[in-house]
């Protein structure tokens, strides 16, 4: 960060105020595969049950 004619200049890093990435891929594709098997079990427990 610095000072330029009474204004603050930051650069994209500092001014994004976090980290990109992290894992984010596998959240995704994590809550992706849960989803799918909470759905499927939601429509075969009850198929089964009739």
């Amino acid at each position: 960060m610095k000072v330029v004619d009474e204004h603050v200049e930051v650069t994209d890093e500092e001014a994004s105020g976090g980290v990109k990435g992290h894992n984010v891929r596998y959240v995704l594709a994590f809550s992706l595969i849960a989803a799918v098997v909470v759905m499927s079990i939601a429509w075969i427990v009850p198929a089964l049950l009739k």
